[in-house]
């Protein structure tokens, strides 16, 4: 490396360029303690967690399974399944319901229909009808 005498202007604006995009020795410095400490406090923390998980762990290992309370866990999950079932069979019926209501409807403004019939043809030449119950037949 060699010495070179250098106007002051050329000198300033070389060491402003280098200010400019660089960081100073005391602000790395400061950045490198910022940055230990922050790894120094997640230590701590993940330290406190698994002293928890240890903690936790153990509870768990040390938990029984009653019978009682597994068999009405077991009838629990049993009346979900069927009411879940049962549900789905209200809710198909009722959506044939509203296509039979729409049907009809159409029917009943179509130019040329009977208002009032028991049932209209559908797409594929199928009558839809609802019974007393509410429920869609198809013949």
């Amino acid at each position: 490396m060699k010495r070179a005498l250098v106007p002051a202007p050329v000198r300033r604006a070389v060491l402003g360029w280098f200010d400019s995009r660089y960081i100073s020795r005391a602000d790395h410095r400061q950045d490198v303690k910022d940055a230990l400490w922050e790894v120094q406090t997640l230590a701590r923390e993940v330290t406190a967690l698994r002293a928890e998980v240890v903690e936790l762990r153990s509870r768990v290992a040390g938990a029984r399974l009653d019978p009682a309370r597994a068999g009405r866990w077991d009838d629990a999950h049993r009346l979900a399944q069927e009411t879940a079932v049962a549900l789905d069979g209200v809710l198909r019926n009722e959506v044939l319901l509203w296509q039979a209501v729409d049907r009809a409807n159409e029917g009943a403004t179509a130019p040329g229909s009977t208002a009032g019939t028991a049932g209209t043809a559908g797409a594929a030449g199928t009558v839809s009808t609802v019974n007393a119950a509410g429920m869609g037949d198809t013949a």
